[in-house]
């Protein structure tokens, strides 16, 4: 499914949402990449931009989930009625995009293996929804298993 239907009840929305975001954390994970999802949809659901954590694959620390799909949507005029859908939650750099451009809506995969900035989005006044997706989970904990270098790397703790 490229973009939720419209018919669709709100949850079944946000759950087709996700699957966009986790299509992308797969590819993440077959590139070799830390696989992390999201997708960036307006205020009636049609999808603008998705992508994946591409730090590995590009060499770039700045390209996490969030803001790949950020920068795949191109320019909007605003972001109020936007809504981002990620398979983790999201760190405090995307977070910070996210407060930035007033994006008001954040569906979150998972945020049990990293809670990220999902209190304080809260505190701030963006919808936070957490699906808690063993589906999510299951992936970014195999990844972490197979390679805690490069995740703690991902979330700036740097361990010898």
């Amino acid at each position: 499914m490229s973009e939720p239907s419209l018919d669709l009840t709100e949850s079944e929305r946000h759950h087709a949402m996700l699957q966009v975001a986790l299509k992308e954390a797969r590819i993440g994970r077959e590139e070799g990449g830390v696989p992390v999802g999201a997708a960036l949809f307006d205020g009636e659901g049609k999808l603008l931009g998705s992508g994946h954590n591409r730090r590995v694959q590009e060499n770039d620390p700045s390209i996490h989930g969030e803001t790949d799909a950020f920068r795949r949507a191109g320019r909007q005029k605003n972001y109020r009625d936007a809504t981002m859908a990620t398979t983790l939650a999201p760190c405090w750099y995307c977070s910070g995009l996210i407060v930035q451009f007033g994006i008001g809506t954040v569906i979150v995969g998972e945020s049990r293996t990293f809670a990220g900035g999902v209190e304080w989005l809260r505190t701030l006044g963006v919808k936070v929804i957490i699906l808690d997706s063993a589906e999510c989970r299951t992936l970014m904990e195999g990844f972490i298993h197979e390679h805690p270098e490069i995740w703690y790397e991902d979330i700036g703790e740097f361990r010898s």
